[in-house]
């Protein structure tokens, strides 16, 4: 059973601003067809993100739209962390992560939290797909989830390959949603 309240079937929507009050991003959640729609609208980066979850949180599709009416970058899984893009073509670098990290938006640390049986204390290491909204790069990092409180987490991101990463502390709202990240986001 999921410790996070359950989202309202008529949808949800949330917001939050920059540090420093300039920019902003405007999300909303969806039920439908069986699964929930996301869709990001992030300001300072001038991108809208939609993603495809089901029912039990985890990614199915991922679309980011720059500057172009179709998507900029489109990723998709068999639900096995098998990776494909838009055309079909596989992504054997990617297999094996579960999740998607966007550093533009607070939202996307919510993915593995509604998922994670994590009792306070517990932490837990996942692949994840780290995307640069900028160059359109993908590329796999560590993530490790620890619960240090009711509704407190610690995440520490490490590049494949590498020892050092960086860690970042947050509380969650009673949805699992990320409420402030310090020096980077504020919910509103």
């Amino acid at each position: 059973m999921s410790p996070h309240t359950a989202f309202p079937a008529d949808g949800y929507t949330a917001r939050w601003q920059t540090w420093d009050e300039a920019d902003d991003e405007t999300l909303t959640l969806r039920w439908e067809n069986e699964a929930w729609t996301v869709s990001g609208e992030v300001g300072r980066e001038r991108v809208h993100y939609v993603l495809r979850l089901s029912p039990t949180w985890h990614v199915r599709q991922f679309l980011l739209f720059r500057d172009l009416d179709e998507p900029d970058l489109w990723l998709a899984t068999d639900g096995h962390a098998r990776w494909g893009e838009v055309n079909g073509a596989h992504r054997p670098d990617l297999d094996g992560c579960h999740d998607i990290e966007l550093d533009c938006t607070p939202f996307t640390a919510t993915l593995p939290l509604r998922r994670l049986p994590l009792d306070v204390g517990d932490d837990m290491e996942l692949p994840v797909l780290l995307v640069d909204v900028e160059t359109l790069g993908v590329v796999p990092v560590r993530q490790r989830y620890t619960r240090i409180g009711e509704r407190r987490w610690r995440c520490r991101r490490t590049p494949v390959g590498e020892i050092d990463g960086r860690d970042t502390e947050f509380e969650v709202d009673e949805y699992g949603l990320v409420l402030d990240l310090p020096g980077e986001f504020r919910r509103r």
